[in-house]
């Protein structure tokens, strides 16, 4: 049973949260985790000048996913930062380029999930999961969020991301914070759950 995880991350903090993603994925029996970029558009020097290149050699061995490899997994599960209130244009291009399996409904009963990334604590964590659901169901996609039976998802202790839509972090204005313990247990959590459907699916 597959669970591709397919996301953008420029500075690294989206990566980290898919790779608790994967870990809780692993969890499942039965279940695999695979990492996939999406593709770059920005040039490089636009990269150098947004201090990202460095940052992004940590993951520069994660494969870009093409389009064709959704259809062989039973789960996708989607992570992005956050660009006001919306998901990043390089994964909206990635998801534009789907129109073909739209067609053939090659997407149709798959279980499907979003993760993210904001600046600030209100940067549109939730108005970007909840916009990236609308183009999983015109693909005919089951959503799966992160249930308030992961206990984090409540705590009032710290300042934290997550929501019922899907797992998230802060990463503060100039990505100086890196996900917190709880952030990357709700990922992981959410790993686990999304494996867990699509097991029962498969049965």
């Amino acid at each position: 049973m597959k669970v591709l995880i397919v996301y953008y991350s420029m500075y690294g903090h989206v990566h980290q949260m898919a790779e608790a993603i994967a870990a809780g994925v692993r969890e499942e029996a039965g279940a695999e985790a695979v990492l996939r970029r999406v593709p770059e558009t920005l040039p490089v020097e636009v990269l150098e000048k947004m201090g990202a290149i460095e940052a992004q050699k940590a993951f520069a061995h994660i494969p870009v996913c093409t389009v064709e490899e959704l259809v062989s997994a039973d789960a996708i599960i989607f992570g992005t930062p956050t660009r006001f209130g919306n998901m990043c244009g390089q994964m909206r291009q990635f998801l534009d380029a789907t129109g073909q399996l739209w067609a053939k409904g090659a997407l149709v009963g798959k279980v499907g999930s979003v993760f993210a990334s904001t600046a600030t604590q209100h940067g549109g964590q939730e108005s970007t999961l909840l916009s990236f659901h609308i183009t999983l169901l015109h693909h005919g996609m089951l959503i799966a969020g992160l249930p308030y039976t992961y206990p984090g998802q409540s705590t009032i202790d710290e300042m934290t991301g997550g929501s019922p839509y899907g797992a998230t972090t802060i990463a503060g204005g100039q990505g100086q914070r890196q996900p917190s313990e709880n952030e990357l247990a709700g990922a992981r959590f959410q790993g686990k759950y999304v494996a867990g459907i699509a097991a029962k699916l498969k049965k």
